[in-house]
């Protein structure tokens, strides 16, 4: 039996332990609830197996850069113009009806010399003729045509650009010792209106007098300086 003492005892403990559930049972509902010492435990580290990857940062997409436009090519420094790639052979017929005239005064058909396809320095071809003249002859526009350059060239010396009337052909007149007074670009010379004088510039030599002539064929005026060069020699020579 147990005594009044011992009653007493037991009910306070069994209200204890009651009072402790119900605080604890507060405590979880109201969210004041204290870990266990097993909630404070890190959790583990993840392995390289079970890690996941970063995602890897999208490229930047790059601009489309607009194509670059070709320059036009630069003026040569040539004696005479430059030849065409692979030039066909140019229809001559329209050369002789223009009826050209020698372009140094005083010197006759019957004297010019034929040194189209004489070799030059660097391999070059001559593509041209070479009439010898005193010093300061005067030199004279072989047909009608507009200047289209006064050219200033380290072989040609000082040189003249003229286009013919029809626009297909280009007359090279270099190692002048001057131009004539007045000469200009854009205007239209005559044949036989003096344009120049004959001289040893460029790289004719000291004292070597002469004028180089050379007639491209061309299809664009404004690259003056490129062209199919044809043989002026018999074309001088009215033949």
């Amino acid at each position: 039996m147990i005594s009044a003492r011992g009653r007493v005892f037991l009910t306070l403990l069994i209200g204890i332990g009651l009072l402790v559930v119900i605080v604890a049972f507060l405590q979880r509902r109201s969210g004041h609830y204290r870990p266990s010492v097993d909630d404070l435990r890190p959790a583990p580290a993840l392995t390289p197996d079970t890690a996941k990857p970063s995602p890897e940062p999208s490229p930047t997409p790059v601009p489309d850069t607009p194509p670059v436009s070709a320059s036009p090519v630069p003026e040569t420094d040539s004696a005479s113009p430059t030849p065409l790639s692979n030039p066909a052979a140019p229809p001559i017929g329209f050369v002789v009806t223009l009826k050209l005239i020698v372009p140094v005064a005083g010197v006759q058909p019957n004297q010019l010399q034929d040194t189209f396809t004489n070799s030059r320095s660097d391999g070059r071809a001559h593509d041209a003729i070479d009439i010898p003249a005193a010093q300061g002859t005067p030199v004279v526009a072989v047909a009608d045509g507009q200047i289209i350059k006064l050219f200033q060239s380290e072989r040609g010396g000082t040189a003249i650009y003229q286009l013919s009337t029809d626009k297909k052909l280009m007359f090279y007149y270099a190692h002048l010792q001057r131009y004539a007074d007045g000469l200009s670009e854009g205007r239209v010379a005559r044949q036989g209106e003096v344009i120049g004088y004959v001289g040893d510039t460029g790289n004719a030599g000291p004292g070597n007098y002469h004028l180089h002539f050379s007639i491209a064929v061309v299809s664009d005026p404004k690259r003056y300086w490129e062209g199919t060069n044809i043989n002026p020699y018999s074309l001088l020579r009215n033949r």
